[in-house]
């Protein structure tokens, strides 16, 4: 490790070295050090604060994203590639010099509890402080991560805001280089190279960088699955408990779904994980355990009613990027009251004159994962916990109906790699634009999502144990534009459905796309199957998956054709 800071500190020329060791003390004296920049505003909120960012700095720049692998076959149609010996030198021409006048921040961190077999370990370098903070909230992060890597191996993670300095006084709140933003994985070393950002997953890279582009790699080659997936326990009046894991795109609901809080009497949810699961196979049972060790979470749409257990758990000890900022120091977004406060900052840092939103749709809090007060007694289990259902969804306003049951374990790996849904301002985009979005990983698939469907077809072969695979869509609306389900505490009603799937109940009906609710447990206009939609939509499917050639496993084609098949009338 010590050589490989003294490598890169000789090239990025920073003023100073810090290592990290994870303490309070240290935190506070990091947030204290942002106050001090203008970065952080201290809120009413104990131990919390405010910032924002810049408008060009705001989500995941998947423009600027690359996988870099020897081989181009090796990332695939999805991603963008560039050979990785010209990649490393032009980085190392951007890095050359970025951190003068700026400390140079040493973060060691594990993925999943320390003592875990499936932990790994990485190394974040940064010239950002308010990363430093963010990694702390977020990781395993500090002297117990260090102790625990030695003898390890660790993914080499390097970040600079490309932003050096002459002088302090040059500085600026939100330090970044529009001009230049590069988020590179190198696979094959592996490593990971990040410049010009300060956000979210661009500069965080324990999270989508390492926790799935990097991980997604490590476990096509070791035999496990790395997903953009929730965790949960539900728990029946009985008191049964089963775990769940679910894969959402960004920005629908993962942690509203990782948080609920049951509608129905005797049903009890806990939290795992909401956003990313590890799932690794021990004796043919499919277990998953949570990489991180906090939340990132989309603040606009939070509120008591929404995500009652979310709005409790971020009064304290939280970190508010790009909310808006009310007149006596709380934060403020879209969703939280019917009625914007007055006087309120918006996100860009000026008050807000009530055009467009005051936060903006990408917000975010950070905050660590003992304060949700539904954590899971088995968040820090180092095996895992058993899964015995996988739950995909999107965002799509037609066509999709509420929840159905997959035919087989290849038909719900069809489910995964046919998901389309309409994107959020999580990433940068046309919002509401529908696209493909393969097991909602299109763009945290580190290597070529061919071999990745073939990658969950050859799991199914080694499980004795599969769990069953469901699709959801909270988002179907009417033809006058309103939603036909209230979402959010009533989903506990597919969960329960979900669970007695799962325990054997025959509370289902055949379909052409897959096992339904029987009448009468849902409203039937959300069971509606347009066969001519669905149609057109394999169309589009087969389309699609041509886009990999070869790479295609034929299994998903035999799923295809049959899909079709039943949705064509026989004469």
């Amino acid at each position: 490790m010590h050589s490989w800071v003294q490598e890169i500190a000789s090239l990025c020329q920073p003023k100073d070295i810090h290592f990290c060791d994870g303490s309070e003390e240290e935190y506070s004296h990091l947030c204290n050090l942002l106050v001090q920049k203008g970065t952080f505003v201290p809120l009413i909120r104990p131990n919390s604060f405010w910032c924002h960012s810049t408008p060009d700095d705001v989500a995941r720049s998947e423009a600027n994203t690359y996988i870099c692998s020897l081989q181009q076959e090796d990332a695939g149609p999805t991603n963008n590639w560039k050979d990785p010996s010209e990649m490393k030198a032009l980085l190392k021409d951007l890095f050359r010099g970025s951190m003068r006048g700026r400390t140079l921040y040493v973060i060691p961190f594990c993925m999943g509890p320390l003592k875990s077999p499936y932990a790994r370990f990485g190394i974040q370098i940064t010239d950002s402080p308010y990363v430093a903070c963010n990694m702390r909230l977020m990781t395993r992060m500090g002297k117990e991560a260090s102790d625990a890597m030695q003898g390890k191996p660790f993914v080499p993670c390097l970040h600079s805001v490309g932003m050096p300095l002459q002088k302090e006084s040059d500085d600026v709140p939100w330090p970044n280089n529009p001009q230049h933003k590069y988020i590179v994985q190198f696979p094959d070393e592996p490593s990971i190279w990040s410049f010009g950002s300060g956000y979210g997953g661009n500069a965080l890279l324990s999270k989508k960088c390492f926790a799935l582009r990097i991980a997604s790699v490590l476990g096509e080659k070791e035999g496990w699955l790395a997903e953009h997936m929730l965790l949960i326990g539900v728990t029946n009046p009985a008191g049964e408990k089963k775990y769940f894991a679910a894969s959402f795109p960004s920005g629908c609901g993962k942690t509203n779904l990782a948080m609920l809080k049951s509608l129905l009497s005797g049903w009890t949810i806990e939290c795992v994980g909401d956003d990313i699961a590890w799932l690794h196979l021990k004796n043919g049972q499919l277990y998953g355990i949570n990489p991180e060790n906090g939340f990132f979470g989309v603040a606009p749409g939070t509120s008591e009613k929404t995500n009652p257990v979310a709005a409790e758990m971020i009064k304290k000890n939280t970190i508010f990027t790009n909310t808006a900022l009310t007149a006596n120091h709380d934060v403020w977004w879209e969703g939280m009251s019917e009625t914007p406060p007055d006087h309120l900052t918006s996100w860009k840092g000026k008050p807000w004159d009530h055009t467009g939103t005051a936060s903006h749709p990408n917000a975010r809090f950070t905050i660590q994962a003992g304060q949700c007060s539904i954590l899971s007694p088995e968040f820090n289990n180092p095996q895992g916990v058993p899964i015995s259902a996988i739950i995909f969804g999107g965002r799509r306003s037609t066509l999709v109906p509420l929840v159905v049951e997959s035919l087989s374990w290849n038909h719900g790996v069809f489910l995964g790699a046919s998901m389309s849904s309409e994107m959020t301002a999580a990433a940068e985009g046309q919002v509401g634009k529908l696209r493909h979005d393969p097991f909602a990983m299109l763009p945290f698939c580190g290597y070529n999502m061919g071999d990745y469907f073939k990658h969950w077809i050859e799991m199914g072969k080694n499980s004795q144990k599969l769990p069953q695979i469901f699709h959801v869509n909270w988002f179907r609306k009417d033809a006058q534009g309103h939603y036909l389900w209230p979402g959010f505490r009533h989903n506990t009603y597919v969960l329960k459905w979900i669970f007695e799937r799962v325990s054997g109940l025959p509370n289902a009906k055949p379909s052409p796309i897959g096992n339904l609710p029987i009448d009468g447990i849902f409203p039937s206009e959300l069971a509606h199957i347009d066969t001519v939609g669905y149609l057109e939509d394999a169309s589009e499917m087969r389309r699609y998956f041509m886009t990999f050639g070869s790479k295609i496993p034929p299994e998903l084609l035999r799923e295809l054709d049959q899909l079709q098949q039943r949705l064509t009338p026989s004469k």
